[in-house]
């Protein structure tokens, strides 16, 4: 009698022990699961950052990354003192953040001005998160930080939000010269 109780106590702990396996295969499984999918969901959320930041679309404001400020805008590089615009319209440049309030009140009145003087002048965006050498060569240190930049001169800057006719106007009025 006394040997199959041995033998239950030993069926019992193997039933026991199979359990515990397949719990701890049913764990493992799903750990795995969860990884996988927040490294999927990482490497979406960075390929649609970039989607947004880098994107240079027509009729869109073009977001710059330091080596396309440095070729279309102005080399701060070989020039750190001196400003001179190199390129071949007049341009915006808005200095904002993806987490700045008043800069998401200006980005739809800059969608709207791409598309209203498309061909006429440039809108560019450098966001200073993203693009720390561009803010601090330029001294930016609040944001929005709007630069309006003629062929010739140096450019009109204005810190914070503005109204789409005072765009309009500081457009006409300082880069279009009508």
């Amino acid at each position: 009698m006394r040997k199959n109780t041995e033998f239950f106590a030993i069926s019992t702990n193997n039933k026991q022990i199979k359990n515990m396996d397949k719990k701890v295969y049913i764990y493992v499984g799903i750990m795995l699961v969860l990884i996988s999918a927040s490294f999927a969901w990482i490497n979406r959320e960075k390929e649609i950052a970039k989607r947004e930041v880098y994107t240079d679309k027509k009729m869109a404001p073009i977001h710059l990354i330091k080596a396309e400020f440095i070729s279309k805008v102005a080399n701060f590089e070989k020039n750190p003192t001196e400003w001179k615009y190199i390129g071949d319209k007049p341009c915006i440049i808005d200095f904002y953040a993806s987490w700045c309030g008043p800069c998401k009140i200006v980005a739809p009145i800059m969608e709207d001005l791409a598309k209203d003087y498309d061909g006429q002048i440039y809108i560019y965006k450098v966001n200073i998160d993203a693009e720390q050498k561009i803010a601090s060569a330029y001294g930016i240190q609040s944001i929005p930080t709007i630069f309006f930049c003629p062929m010739n001169g140096t450019p009109q800057v204005v810190k914070g939000a503005m109204q789409r006719e005072s765009f309009k106007k500081a457009i006409t009025e300082v880069l279009l010269k009508k």
